[in-house]
């Protein structure tokens, strides 16, 4: 399965991925895009030998359509990717475009519902769970069908920063598990066998 990437800032996801993807002949990241020129993962992108695309325009459908359809792309990922896409973009891969969210939807989404913010949210709540959603693209911000959930505890003297390093262990894990799934089925689906994910 040719996978493109959508990022907008380190990667680290994106190397998860690349790395857990390595040695599995079923997917390969072929494209990388990210709406920023000096987003750190293009660097890293470039290190591993994956071609990289800047959204000089990251609202113009067509920018992201030209890449995405020359290098033949079957799975498009947002690891970290900010913005909204283009309602054109999520048509033209409806059901075949997927993101990855710091929280356990349908709670802590929306806009504006990215990075710190997310974690503050939750210590702000009080609930004593939290953890990484994997569901596919809509035209509304985090409103897809979740395809796959890990959670981690939330503690009692968790700081945003601790609890994102928390989460962000089981998101480096569940990603490459749906993208992989949807390599072996076709298309993404909902994993088969909920995951054991610990950080």
């Amino acid at each position: 399965m040719r996978v493109a990437v959508c990022v907008s800032g380190r990667g680290s996801n994106l190397i998860a991925l690349l790395d857990r993807l390595e040695s599995s002949p079923a997917a390969a990241v072929v494209l990388v895009l990210t709406d920023r020129a000096d987003a750190p993962a293009l660097a890293r992108a470039r290190e591993r030998g994956v071609a990289t695309v800047v959204l000089r325009d990251y609202r113009d459908a067509a920018a992201w359509l030209g890449p995405l359809g020359e290098v033949q792309t079957e799975l498009l990922v947002l690891a970290g990717f900010l913005k909204l896409v283009p309602a054109e973009v999520v048509q033209a891969f409806r059901g075949r475009i997927i993101n990855l969210h710091p929280a356990l939807l349908p709670q802590f989404g929306g806009p504006g519902m990215y990075g710190r913010r997310v974690h503050e949210a939750v210590l702000a709540s009080g609930t004593r769970e939290s953890g990484a959603t994997v569901h596919l693209v809509t035209e509304e911000y985090d409103r897809g069908v979740i395809l796959a959930q890990a959670r981690v505890p939330v503690l009692p003297d968790d700081s945003p920063e601790t609890l994102a390093a928390r989460v962000q262990a089981v998101e480096h894990r569940l990603l490459p598990a749906v993208v992989l799934e949807a390599a072996r089925v076709g298309r993404p689906v909902p994993l088969s066998t909920p995951l054991e994910l610990t950080p």
